[in-house]
């Protein structure tokens, strides 16, 4: 009975009187009165969570400002969660595409593929200022939603100026307009997606932390399989991406207009006492925030890297990898007319593995879901397998797969276990660790958290461009794109090596 139904409309707590007379109540009848006795003397708003929290303080102002979260329901927090698809379905279209755009409107393989830096390092710097930003602002629509909703207009107009660069402007000279703005267009997603899981773990109760980042998992797997339907509906997604790009936006303002219609924030007020903040501040912020990390955190952390080292190969240049070394196809200018075909061969079975990817990303997210909420399993145990088996089907793609496109497939489709658990377990630790720690009084950043693990993406994905981009320097693009995956299964394998020793609790988020 300690629990009021969800569905109550939860207020702050009123005067202290309350609470004497719920004492006296309580004082004076059998146990199995108390709770009749409690609905005579407290109004129906009030949480007795709450009154417990009240009295077990000695300041009657701190009594009196104590609150109640709203309990949302797991269906609410994902429809919460769904402005997550749509950004997948943008990554994997532009992450696809990106170098084969580029080399469409004529740069050079090692040109093409450095441009990839685009991401990583806007990614590193926008996500802790965003999430620091978000984590602080008082806007009267709240803390997330107008940052997410900026950061899809701007992702819009950038987005267009991109993918229309070829229409707007000559062949020779809109790679001066694409390239450009594929830096921009980086930056706005990165302020567009920064606050979702944020936002969603602000709603959560502690318990619902872990299921709620696994949920993420299962939305970015229908993303993916919506994103790899789209690209086989071109033989060559490059001639088209105006057209992908307005189909993208489309489902991203569903996405989020889902969303905003669902969620509700209560403005944040800063304490009157609080410092005034410069625009320096974030960054200071940051600073405090990192210096109180502990070394697990960290830890946590660097096998974050060396799991989007392999993530990022496969996201970024898995399809010049079917189009190049499987089928030995080709888009420039100078291909021949088997070349181009066989590149739309690769194209297609690229897309083909894709949908079939995302359906095992959804049945294994369904099982990890299953085994988060109902079992206690150690989360290291659990990641380090997830790791491993990447391990060997991105060294068996290396060395084993050559011309053979159904064993191409077999090993693009099972390379997605170690970025679905990576989605799910650091992200769930992380947010449950914060949670504990806001329940214990203890001033938390969740966002800016959240976004120092996305940095971990972005220093993944930066090593696997520059690396890809040296190889090419002097290899030609089918051994350059064989020695980086090579190096993406040594890094899985050093990840799930380091998975085994991550710790587990509250005290790895602060010293």
């Amino acid at each position: 009975f300690w629990l009021k139904p969800f569905w109550l409309k939860l207020k702050p707590v009123g005067q202290g009187q309350a609470f004497a007379d719920l004492r006296q109540a309580m004082a004076t009848v059998d146990s199995k009165d108390i709770e009749l006795a409690v609905e005579a003397v407290l109004p129906a708003e009030v949480d007795l969570a709450v009154l417990e929290a009240a009295q077990s303080t000695n300041d009657p102002k701190e009594a009196k400002d104590a609150q109640v979260h709203e309990f949302w329901p797991l269906w609410k927090l994902t429809l919460m969660a769904l402005p997550q698809l749509g950004v997948q379905v943008m990554w994997i279209i532009l992450g696809s595409n990106a170098a084969p755009y580029l080399k469409h409107l004529g740069a050079p393989d090692f040109l093409a593929t450095l441009n990839n830096i685009a991401g990583p390092v806007t990614g590193f710097f926008m996500g802790p200022l965003v999430g620091s930003w978000s984590d602080r602002s008082t806007s009267r629509y709240g803390r997330r939603r107008p940052i997410i909703v900026g950061g899809l207009i701007s992702t819009m107009i950038a987005g267009i100026l991109y993918a229309g660069s070829e229409k707007a402007l000559p062949h020779g000279a809109a790679i001066w307009l694409a390239a450009p703005m594929y830096w921009v267009l980086d930056v706005t997603i990165n302020i567009f997606q920064t606050p979702f899981r944020a936002l969603v773990s602000d709603k959560a109760a502690t318990e619902q932390q872990v299921p709620m980042q696994a949920v993420f998992v299962i939305t970015i797997s229908v993303g993916n399989y919506i994103a790899y339907s789209l690209m086989k509906i071109y033989d060559d997604p490059t001639s088209h991406m105006l057209e992908l790009m307005l189909i993208v936006f489309v489902i991203n303002i569903l996405c989020v207009g889902i969303m905003m219609i669902v969620a509700r924030e209560t403005p944040f007020v800063r304490p009157a006492d609080a410092p005034k903040e410069s625009l320096c501040s974030p960054v200071i912020n940051i600073v405090r925030s990192v210096k109180g990390m502990s070394a697990a955190f960290f830890f946590l952390a660097l096998v974050q890297c060396f799991v989007w080292l392999g993530n990022g190969t496969w996201a970024m240049y898995g399809q010049q990898w079917f189009t190049s070394n499987v089928f030995r196809g080709d888009n420039s200018d100078a291909a021949t007319q088997e070349e181009k075909d066989a590149y739309g061969k690769g194209v297609d079975a690229y897309g083909t593995g894709g949908q079939i990817r995302s359906g095992v990303q959804l049945v294994v997210s369904l099982a990890l879901l299953a085994v988060l909420i109902y079992t206690h399993f150690p989360k290291k145990f659990l990641y380090a397998p997830f790791l491993f088996t990447g391990a060997v089907f991105t060294l068996l793609a290396s060395f084993a797969v050559g011309h053979a496109s159904a064993f191409a497939i077999v090993c693009f489709v099972f390379s997605i276990l170690p970025e679905l658990a990576c989605f799910a377990i650091p992200y769930g630790l992380v947010a449950r660790w914060n949670k504990e720690a806001e329940n214990e009084g203890k001033t938390v950043s969740t966002a800016l958290q959240m976004s120092l693990l996305n940095c971990c993406i972005t220093v993944g994905q930066q090593v696997s461009t520059l690396s890809l981009t040296l190889f090419e320097t002097s290899l030609t693009l089918q051994d350059s794109l064989t020695a980086i995956f090579i190096v993406a299964g040594m890094a899985y394998a050093v990840a799930g090596t380091g998975a085994l020793f991550l710790k587990e609790g509250s005290e790895t988020v602060a010293k």
